[in-house]
């Protein structure tokens, strides 16, 4: 599984984090135990987490940006984390394509979210990803 099961790991610590208020490294350490991440599995979702908090305010005005007629605050709470955790990669990390990091959301939408959550997830960061470069300078992304 590998990379997929640190971001199912990242996924279920983020809304923890989100909805429970929960501290990140006892919500990680909590979910790895129970889902059986490996030490590889749990680096990386540390290092998902860790980073996607590190930047959720800039994450969540690209959010904002595109999702003009849903307020975050509205959206269901496994969309919104699924949409971090894939902004952060797109955003942030230069050693995951754009396109890789779409497709693992979509995936997680579907396994985790509502019957329209990989549509809606989907077209969230589509369209972040066909203007990647002007999202980065709208909200003082540095360019990879």
């Amino acid at each position: 599984m590998g990379r997929r099961q640190a971001r199912e790991t990242a996924l279920q610590a983020l809304f923890q984090i989100d909805v429970g208020k929960i501290e990140p490294e006892f919500a990680l350490k909590n979910t790895a135990e129970e889902f059986g991440a490996g030490p590889q599995e749990l680096e990386f979702a540390r290092q998902l987490v860790i980073g996607t908090l590190e930047h959720i305010n800039e994450i969540d005005e690209i959010i904002s940006r595109v999702s003009k007629e849903w307020q975050l605050s509205r959206m269901a709470n496994v969309d919104r984390n699924i949409m971090r955790l894939a902004l952060y990669e797109m955003m942030f990390r230069d050693d995951i394509p754009g396109s890789v990091s779409i497709n693992e959301a979509v995936e997680l939408a579907k396994a985790f979210g509502g019957a329209d959550s990989g549509k809606f997830v989907n077209g969230i960061l589509g369209k972040v990803l066909a203007s990647q470069a002007e999202f980065k300078a709208a909200v003082s992304v540095p360019e990879q």
